[in-house]
């Protein structure tokens, strides 16, 4: 079948993540039921005017125009598999246009916010070590909890102190990490093998095994519901406040990029919003009439 070629080529040769390939799959298997129902055709027989239907039926049905342009995304993505592949002669997908959305703000946690973590005191138990970590891990590398799950000892190198990430596609990149990092990992260890020495992952549960997103969302929002009132707390949002506070204390958004393992710099581009008060700041003090009233 078309669609399950189209699977089994995210799976094998572009290599995309699990949560890619799921979310891909559930979308078209949705297309698929609707225009089997409302057209009677196949992915691989429908035409423009049916793929516009399909988005008018999204929007029927009250879905914001983000989902709405994941999922043609998708739709696309087949599409062009489909007809490189000459399962169709023509791609039907190519006059349908992404909706406009809202542009997307950031969260972050505020520096002044991160810095009281440094106050508290250092936990000696496992567990307590492991939820620092994490929270330390997620902010200085500004890694996905995806790439922390699956990070294994072997991806450390200490004398280096760098880390092996594999990312979305399973493209490599390297991340630096300091030396209280470094240490920090280190003492973490040798509690971890004291208990679970088999385990090669470097962050697991209490019972030993591999971590798990539910697990990293629970670590981070109890560290930052101690540090800070923001709302929403997630890994995502210690992701977005390292890009920030990196953009914010002088780094280029090519490093940036390259340190969040983005695949273009558009990608990058949604943390300068929250850098206007700083360039102000060095407008002010840099350009000779930077400071007239």
């Amino acid at each position: 079948m078309p669609l399950q070629s189209f699977i089994t080529y995210l799976k094998s040769e572009k290599r995309s993540s699990k949560h890619t390939v799921k979310a891909y799959k559930t979308d078209l298997e949705q297309y698929s039921e609707f225009i089997q129902l409302q057209y009677n055709c196949t992915i691989d027989n429908a035409t423009t005017p049916i793929i516009r239907a399909w988005i008018s039926h999204l929007k029927a049905n009250h879905l914001d125009n983000k989902s709405i342009n994941r999922k043609i995304s998708a739709l696309k993505s087949c599409y062009s598999f489909l007809h490189a592949n000459a399962f169709i002669d023509d791609n039907p997908s190519d006059k349908i246009k992404t909706l406009k959305t809202k542009d997307y703000l950031t969260v972050f946690i505020p520096q002044t916010d991160m810095e009281k973590e440094i106050q508290q005191a250092a936990p000696t138990d496992f567990a307590g070590s492991r939820d620092r970590l994490v929270f330390e891990l997620l902010y200085q590398t500004g890694m996905r909890a995806s790439e922390l799950i699956n990070l294994t000892i072997n991806d450390i190198d200490f004398q280096r102190q760098q880390i092996k990430i594999t990312g979305k596609g399973n493209k490599q990149r390297l991340l630096p990490i300091n030396k209280l990092l470094t240490q920090q990992i280190k003492n973490y260890l040798i509690l971890k093998q004291h208990i679970f020495p088999e385990e090669k992952h470097l962050i697991v549960s209490n019972k030993g095994n591999q971590a798990y997103e539910v697990l990293l969302h629970r670590i981070v929002h109890n560290q930052l519901s101690a540090i800070t009132t923001v709302s929403k707390k997630s890994p995502h949002v210690l992701r977005h406040t390292f890009a920030t506070h990196m953009l914010n204390n002088g780094a280029s958004l090519i490093a940036i990029k390259e340190l969040l393992g983005h695949s273009n710099l558009a990608a990058t581009q949604i943390y300068t919003h929250n850098t206007i008060e700083q360039l102000k700041k060095i407008h002010q003090q840099a350009h000779p009439k930077g400071g007239a009233k």
